[in-house]
């Protein structure tokens, strides 16, 4: 049903004009309210009452889609978390987390305080579904219930948000971690409120590093502190997950271990994750990518600059540098790993004025990126960097780049074991 259908709904059972019904309906849709509760909203506001529909059947969590509308689900709560937004130009605080039954999980959103915490199992009636990053999420608004049921639900899944950085997702909320900050970075920007100081720099555990923002900058958050973090939640930035910590999140001293050691995994698993901040993989390269050796680059952005033309300034007057974008196979995926000139540096053997006086003895700067290619084709790496997923497929930022050395009677050995033989 479109928008025009929902305000002649209304307008016909408030007896109130449709245009403004529609234009109040239209307010409330542009700030990402669900359209039931919206609906409701504008029955309040014209004194229609919060009644609406009878209150829906009871469905499975795997059964809910975003085409379910409103639904009732009794299900355990898994993880609250809170967090402040800005709603019609003022702050409202939200509770939102993760759900489970017998059948599966589920995200949700509350726009009040229904009073439940991680483990309570709850029956909530009336609430609406919307699609959230691909995947349906419950939206608990006025017009929801909530009612604590007294026998706990029996569910496979974790209750609580403890978990090592390794296994946090763009996505995940009420999130507890231990960990300890790496790199720090104080900054000022342009917040909601003006102008903000916050800290930002990288976390690190046993098992991975990940990038963070503190929207406080509290003053225990420094470099080198070991804290325990509880309820931050998770985005993505730049490809990979961040952890965010805001005005709700709680810190306390903490002893933590951090592994020097990136968490080597295939590349069809770190490209199935859709990014990883720090990660190590093997493989075989199998093409030197166009763009590769000699390039030129805007002085202004740094990006890539052809025929002395930037697409951001126009004709500018480039600068020189060197990269190497080298595909990598290892049988699961492929990922195309990006060296900056350091890195293709210690590849070519040389310096960037080594590599341009190669090039102009040659009348070619393509000689540079074949001389790379010939050492790099059909050899087995060892890659650590930051791997991002677009649209246009996945890309590692190497920090690290040498030859494997690891035993191959070892690897055939451990290979073995995994598949049981």
């Amino acid at each position: 049903m479109d928008i025009d259908a929902h305000a002649e709904e209304l307008a016909s059972a408030l007896g109130e004009d449709k245009e403004e019904v529609k234009r109040d309906l239209e307010n409330l849709l542009e700030y990402s309210v669900p359209v039931d509760e919206a609906k409701q909203s504008v029955r309040r506001k014209y004194g229609g009452g919060g009644g609406g529909d009878a209150s829906p059947s009871a469905v499975d969590i795997a059964d809910v889609s975003p085409e379910s509308g409103n639904v009732t689900v009794t299900a355990r709560v898994l993880t609250v978390g809170r967090r402040s937004i800005r709603y019609q130009g003022d702050d409202t605080v939200i509770r939102e987390g993760e759900l489970a039954d017998g059948t599966g999980t589920i995200s949700y959103t509350a726009w009040q305080d229904f009073g439940f915490e991680p483990g309570d199992t709850v029956t909530i009636g009336n609430a609406n579904v919307r699609e959230w990053e691909g995947e349906p999420e419950l939206n608990l608004g006025e017009s929801s219930s909530v009612a604590m049921e007294g026998e706990p639900l029996e569910v496979s899944h974790r209750i609580g948000g403890e978990r090592d950085l390794v296994d946090l997702s763009a996505g995940d909320r009420g999130r507890t971690v231990e960990a300890k900050v790496l790199e720090l970075e104080q900054r000022t920007i342009d917040g909601r409120d003006g102008e903000t100081t916050i800290h930002s720099g990288v976390l690190g555990d046993e098992t991975a590093r990940l990038p963070f923002t503190d929207w406080q900058a509290r003053e225990d958050v420094v470099e080198g502190a070991e804290l325990r973090m509880e309820d931050v939640y998770v985005r993505e930035f730049r490809g990979v997950p961040s952890v965010n910590l805001t005005e709700f999140t709680e810190t306390s001293p903490a002893s933590v271990e951090v592994s020097d050691a990136a968490p080597r995994v295939t590349i069809g698993e770190a490209v199935t994750s859709g990014g990883m901040y720090d990660v190590e993989v093997l493989g075989n390269v199998l093409e030197v990518r166009d763009g590769s050796g000699l390039i030129e680059r805007c002085p202004e952005c740094g990006r890539l600059v052809q025929n002395g033309q930037c697409r951001s300034h126009g004709q500018v007057d480039p600068e020189d540098d060197l990269r190497i974008k080298a595909i990598l196979d290892d049988g699961t995926a492929t990922v195309t790993a990006i060296l900056d000139r350091d890195l293709t540096e210690d590849i070519y053997g040389g310096t960037l004025e080594e590599a341009l006086s190669a090039a102009r003895d040659a009348m070619s700067r393509e000689v540079v990126s074949d001389d790379i290619a010939e050492s790099l084709v059909g050899r087995e790496f060892r890659v650590r960097g930051h791997l991002s997923v677009d649209e246009y497929g996945a890309n590692l930022d190497a920090t690290e780049f040498a030859a494997n050395d690891d035993d191959p009677a070892a690897r055939a050995a451990d290979l073995l074991e995994e598949v049981g033989a």
